[in-house]
């Protein structure tokens, strides 16, 4: 399976976990604060569904600008690039949003909190499930050799 295989996968598991964030912590934000509690939890699954485009949107920009080598400088450097600048926004976001009135929170607080230890299974479940070997040049049983690495 390609990296982008695992990419792809990762960002549909990223979609579900935003929707997730959306519905129920729409539902329980509604429930206890009411209508700002409900925007609370929208923009949390909002920023959910950014930050993970930030990372993915990295790791393709990065892999084209390093030729496909994931092990350069060049690489990782890109990767860390965006992780900082995406916590500079995060930061950004937060000072924006800090004392707004349709912002409840302790609904926001934990729709963020679902949503970074969420993305973190994400992209552990999408790595897990993916078929990858670990001595390049050997078929996986099931696998075409035309999708391999």
């Amino acid at each position: 399976m390609k990296s982008s295989a695992i990419l792809g996968r990762a960002l549909a598991y990223g979609a579900l976990l935003t929707v997730a964030i959306a519905v129920i912590g729409s539902i329980i934000g509604f429930l206890v604060a009411g209508s700002s509690g409900l925007v609370s939890a929208l923009i949390g699954a909002g920023l959910t569904a950014l930050f993970m485009g930030f990372t993915a949107g990295s790791i393709v920009l990065a892999s084209r600008a390093s030729n496909g080598d994931s092990s350069s400088t060049l690489f990782f450097g890109i990767v860390l690039g965006v992780w900082l600048l995406k916590f500079i926004v995060f930061i950004a976001i937060l000072v924006l949003l800090r004392g707004q009135p349709f912002i409840e929170p302790l609904v926001f607080f934990f729709a963020i909190l679902t949503a970074v230890i969420g993305s973190l299974v994400v992209d552990v479940l999408a790595f897990v499930r993916a078929r990858e070997s670990y001595v390049p040049g050997v078929q996986l049983p099931g696998e075409d050799i035309s999708t391999s690495n």
